[in-house]
């Protein structure tokens, strides 16, 4: 089980890059969809501070709340690969 937790919007290019990232890497991740209009998006903006998405959580290392995906996969890359 991992602690790795990635919010995201169906149909997000941004996020799918994310996603596959996760499966080339052979991680297992929890997902959590998030409404499409930002001003419902409440649980995304008190993990990262704003309502854009992907974002990631990995408390393992103090990730609290990544958001931009091309930073999401460097970051997985540089420590999971």
């Amino acid at each position: 089980m991992s602690d790795l937790e990635l919010y995201k919007l169906p149909g997000c290019p941004y996020c799918a890059k994310v996603e596959s990232t996760l499966d080339e890497l052979g991680l297992d991740y929890v997902e959590h969809e998030v409404p499409r209009s930002h001003g419902q998006r409440d649980e995304v903006k008190a993990v990262s501070g704003q309502t854009g998405v992907p974002v990631l959580v990995d408390p393992e290392n103090d990730v609290a709340g990544m958001p931009e995906s091309d930073d999401i996969v460097e970051y997985l890359e540089e420590h999971y690969a």
